[in-house]
């Protein structure tokens, strides 16, 4: 299914009831009093956060979402049933934005459902209007309508690990050996269109779609999903050593980050030299040196060393128990 991270739908709570004109019938006496029920209260709209859910695709394809109606009131002081709540699910991460208000509700647990808009309350049956002075009243009331807008929902990724670098610089094949993700692989730029996701021991980790120079303006992909990187715990930063110009791959995507958000560039990061297995052994000690003037440490790794593999597991997940 395809990764969709962000919708526009226009959402309305439930109209309430209409209140009704009614009398009671008492067996030789007609007309025994008003007996018009109020009307039911209209459905509320809440959102919810799920884990279960890691895209909005479910609502792809949705323009409109309503709460039920209340229901009208009935005879013999009988109240209208209230309208069934619409409750949405959304991905934990997700980000409401009410195009009328402009007001933003990030949902970011699991659970606990938030109104988002009110039902309309029930109007009034004839019962409700009778006094002293009036004992066969014939009014009523209608229901109110339920609040509505129009929603701008996006998300954006809550992750333990964001996997960041260039295009094709060995994110996905990485994922797919540190979990047992499936992410698409190829050996040209750009094969990754959309965040994949993966489980190491517990923790999730996120495949980001690489980024290039400018992508902090718009350019590229990955500047799309720039918003996804800002909610993780721990980047790990890969640079691939196919190129020999590995710092400056490297400071070329740290500036990306700094220029998108100062917090985002703020954050712990793992750097990780990937495709060490395509370079000859001196050319690879030189570019670590290289990379260690400027980061206090480096890992290698070659998806075809096992215990290289295992101890950047391992210090992924030290990394992230220490903060």
């Amino acid at each position: 299914m395809a990764f969709v991270d962000e919708i526009r739908v226009f959402i309305e709570a439930g109209r309430g009831g209409d209140g009704v004109v009614r009398f009671r019938h008492i067996k030789g006496k007609d007309k025994a009093g008003p007996s018009g029920g109020d009307g039911g209260r209209g459905g509320n709209v809440y959102v919810v956060g799920s884990r279960s859910h890691h895209s909005l695709s479910h609502y792809k394809h949705v323009k409109k979402l309503a709460a039920e109606k209340g229901g009208n009131g009935m005879r013999d002081s009988l109240h209208g049933k209230n309208g069934k709540d619409l409750i949405l699910s959304v991905p934990v991460g997700a980000v409401l934005r009410n195009l009328s208000t402009r007001e933003e509700l990030s949902i970011e647990e699991e659970g606990n459902p938030v109104l988002i808009l009110k039902g309309g309350s029930g109007g009034y049956g004839n019962e409700h209007f009778k006094s002293s002075v009036n004992r066969t009243p014939r009014e009523s009331t209608p229901g109110k309508p339920g609040e509505e807008a129009n929603f701008f929902i996006e998300l954006r990724l809550f992750a333990d690990i964001g996997l960041i670098g260039l295009p094709n610089a060995g994110k996905t094949s990485f994922l797919n050996s540190l979990t047992e993700a499936r992410g698409a692989v190829g050996d040209y730029p750009f094969t990754t269109l959309e965040p994949n996701l993966g489980d190491l021991y517990g923790y999730i980790v996120a495949d980001i779609p690489g980024l290039i120079e400018g992508a902090s303006e718009g350019k590229g992909l990955g500047h799309k999903f720039l918003r996804h990187i800002k909610r993780t715990r721990l980047l790990a930063h890969l640079v691939s050593l196919e190129s020999s110009a590995s710092v400056t791959a490297y400071k070329t995507v740290r500036k990306e980050l700094a220029r998108y958000d100062k917090e985002l560039a703020a954050k712990e990061e793992v750097v990780i030299l990937t495709k060490s297995d395509t370079v000859d052994p001196k050319v690879l000690a030189r570019e670590i040196k290289k990379m260690e003037k400027i980061v206090p440490k480096v890992y290698t790794l070659s998806l075809y060393d096992d215990k290289a593999l295992k101890a950047v597991k391992d210090n992924l997940v030290k990394a992230l128990k220490a903060r």
